[in-house]
């Protein structure tokens, strides 16, 4: 079989993928989920004229002369708390007690900070001059009723439910986060606090893949890791599917005699395995098992790295009803000579670095082998050399995607 291109397969991906179906969900549990439906206020926020400040309502013409050497003394007829429900007014020549958010009473055209006053209650020395409507929060000024306050496609955060519930609202149509379950396979993976026997290493991509799910909006699944007894693979594959809106596995998809994923997933008749004109990650598998898409990962760790970059974080995007984006790309100064294979997309692990007033620049790692963890953990881009090139000079402007810090 003939060598695919990074696009040939990303498009038989998202030709694939499809989005998750709506949930409705009370608020706290929509967070992070991303919003399937528009939001409208009911009413303006804020409903009501209210007091920015704890102070004084008054007619602001009466305290237009007022200052510390001529202070203004007004008699205070009474207090306004926040969530008054009493409507209350004021006539010219008098004050009222007010707290923050308590509404303004009719009459009333600013509010007096206590701060510039003696703080009386039966009547107050006022020392500073306001002008009309001075620490007023006008109705509406916030967001007019029916505005539409959150757009399909809104990722929720904090701030965004917090507008959802300034609005009203206490459950929400939404795309849930995917479910998305990892493993790693291979007889020499142990898990990390294990002892380790010769030929033996600890487990880190079940990790690293797990918590790109989870920067990439979805829930992770760790699973334990796997030999490489076919029946095995496939039973423990087979189990997750109730569970999982994707499975990612990482380890077993190369040419090799003991390569269990292909040998396993081969047989199915609906995942399929291919070399992508990548590096790293040119062994790459990608199918439908019982309906739940399936991405076998190479198992060097830079190269399940890239290869969820590139390929599963904009299916789950997709699977979110997202556009189906990568990670974001910047521009970027080269700052030394690079090489590349032609007829391959290079991905090499890169340090990005701006200084005031100049151009964002990329300086490639020293290490870049597809084992090798510490050059990846200590990068924070990925260079993008595209399939044409064979040298890039220094000085030249490349795309970089930035890793998630």
């Amino acid at each position: 079989m003939g060598m695919r291109t990074v696009d040939e397969h990303l498009a038989e991906i998202l030709g694939t993928v499809r989005e998750l179906p709506p949930l409705d969900l009370a608020l706290l549990e929509a967070h992070g989920t991303v919003l399937a439906e528009p939001v409208s206020a009911p009413v303006p926020l804020p409903p009501f004229d209210n007091s920015a400040m704890d102070g004084y309502a008054v007619v602001a013409s009466d305290v237009a002369g007022a200052s510390q050497s001529d202070p203004v003394v007004l008699p205070v007829v009474g207090d306004i708390a926040a969530g008054d429900p009493g409507v209350s007014a004021i006539r010219p020549g008098l004050a009222a007690r007010i707290m923050t958010g308590a509404p303004i009473p009719a009459g009333a055209d600013a509010v007096i900070p206590v701060e510039w006053t003696d703080g009386g209650t039966a009547s107050v020395r006022i020392s500073r001059a306001a002008a009309p409507g001075n620490a007023i929060r006008r109705a509406g000024e916030d967001v007019t009723e029916g505005q539409v306050v959150a757009e399909p496609g809104t990722r929720l955060g904090a701030a965004q439910i917090g507008m959802l519930a300034a609005v009203g609202r206490s459950r929400v149509t939404v795309r849930p986060r995917p479910r998305v379950v990892v493993l790693s396979t291979g007889t020499e993976l142990r898990e990390p606090g294990e002892q380790l026997a010769p030929g033996e290493i600890w487990d880190s991509n079940s990790f690293m893949l797990t918590l790109a799910v989870a920067e990439a909006g979805g829930v992770g699944y760790r699973q334990a890791t796997v030999g490489d007894d076919p029946d095995k693979v496939l039973r423990t594959l087979e189990d997750q599917l109730t569970r999982a809106d994707a499975i990612v596995t990482s380890g077993g998809v190369s040419m090799g005699a003991r390569d269990v994923v292909k040998e396993v997933l081969s047989r199915t008749g609906t995942v399929g395995f291919h070399k992508v004109a990548m590096r790293p990650g040119k062994p790459q598998g990608f199918g439908l098992l019982q309906d739940t898409p399936v991405f076998t990962l190479p198992g060097n760790p830079v190269s399940a790295y890239v290869s969820f970059q590139v390929f599963v974080r904009p299916a789950l995007q997709v699977m979110q009803g997202l556009p189906p984006e990568g990670l974001p790309v910047v521009e970027a100064v080269l700052t030394e000579d690079v090489s590349s294979p032609k007829g391959v997309r290079h991905f090499l692990r890169g340090k990005l670095s701006a200084s005031e007033g100049e151009a964002l620049s990329v300086a490639p790692v020293e290490a870049q082998g597809s084992h090798q963890l510490a050059a990846l953990a200590s990068s924070d881009g990925l260079i993008v050399i595209p399939e044409d090139a064979e040298r890039v000079p220094a000085g030249t402007r490349v795309e970089v995607m930035r890793m998630p810090s």
